[in-house]
């Protein structure tokens, strides 16, 4: 399958990262937190004791949170905007795994479980807040609490099978079926996505999106 070659410039802007606490704007974040699906159903114990190991950050578009290879590894809770998880080659060709936009998380677990180095990077899509907790102490939270643990592994789970059914459909499907899957599968997403990021994914070019998103007449 070829990849879609996309200029891998590192961000030069630092993301600002702040306690919820020490935040202003700690009450909406703490709401945030609370849409999303896996952290909507923490007891008020549970909450009290993960609040302190969570970081608040604010990215740049085309910020890198994760780089492939590294072995910091971070659970990240995203709260504005929309990332995106890739691979790329030496040569600099990368290829689109998957997107996450607001109430969704995206993480280095299951590396971090097989005790290996993070085979892809983490990028901002679109200027980007986010929760983050390094691994380590996010692991070590799950241990005490089971429940939450097995359903974050779950999640996981599904985050690993979603990346799976893309690549198969890279291979399987003509390029309208793929944009059509797309739009069916991921109608949240549509119109939030940069045309040159989601030609990306798609393994298209920007030009072949334009045509397809003319003859099925909707803005995907």
């Amino acid at each position: 399958m070829a990849l879609t070659a996309v200029n891998l410039s590192p961000s030069n802007a630092a993301a600002a990262m702040t306690s919820i606490p020490s935040h202003p704007q700690r009450n909406t974040i703490r709401l945030q937190l609370r849409q999303n699906p896996l952290l909507a159903a923490l007891r008020r114990d549970q909450w009290e004791e993960l609040e302190p190991l969570l970081i608040v950050g604010d990215h740049p578009k085309g910020d890198h949170l994760v780089h492939q290879g590294d072995e910091e590894m971070e659970q990240i809770f995203i709260l504005d905007g929309m990332l995106k998880r890739v691979v790329s080659n030496p040569e600099g060709r990368e290829m689109i795994l998957r997107f996450a936009g607001d109430t969704e998380m995206d993480t280095s677990y299951a590396a971090w479980r097989l005790r290996r180095p993070i085979p892809y990077s983490i990028v901002a899509v679109t200027r980007v807040r986010t929760a983050q907790v390094p691994m380590a102490q996010w692991v070590e939270f799950l241990s005490r609490h089971a429940e939450l643990k097995a359903r974050f592994e779950y999640e996981v789970m599904k985050l690993m099978s979603e990346v799976m059914a893309h690549t198969i459909t890279l291979h399987l499907l003509d390029a309208p079926g793929r944009l059509s899957r797309f739009h069916r599968k991921h109608p949240e997403l549509a119109g939030r996505i940069p045309k040159k990021e989601l030609a990306a994914y798609l393994n298209l070019t920007p030009e072949t999106l334009s045509r397809l998103k003319r003859r099925f007449g909707r803005d995907f």
